[in-house]
């Protein structure tokens, strides 16, 4: 079974920068999709950006130009770089995988994610 491991997190004030990872354990097979989640207290866990195995991205559209998703087959690891964070961006980041061409819904196991909180 693959484990997807996040990284990353932390404390930042607004308007600030982190720079999140996820590696997976085993191998992923690279035609899936890749993709970042988030899940604040007290809400659903919600998509937030997508990769295909082509490039294609996706962004939630509280994010879209704020956050940039790549990812590194080579190493089974996607990134999450995030700028100009706000408080409403904190919350428990997560990655997974899922769909071909698309970003499909989620078909490995959850991490333990990392947590973003974006407070003065």
């Amino acid at each position: 079974q693959v484990q997807l491991v996040e990284s990353g997190g932390g404390l930042v004030q607004p308007g600030g920068s982190l720079r999140l990872s996820c590696a997976a354990s085993g191998s992923i097979p690279g035609y899936l999709s890749m993709a970042w989640y988030r899940q604040a207290p007290g809400k659903e866990r919600e998509l937030v950006a997508g990769i295909t195995s082509g490039g294609s991205t996706h962004y939630a559209g509280s994010v879209k130009g704020q956050f940039t998703i790549s990812r590194d087959n080579a190493k089974n690891t996607v990134y999450l770089q995030m700028n100009s964070l706000k408080p409403e961006d904190t919350a428990v980041y997560y990655c997974n995988a899922g769909g071909r061409g698309v970003i499909g819904a989620p078909v490995l196991r959850w991490g333990q994610g990392t947590q973003v909180t974006v407070s003065s």
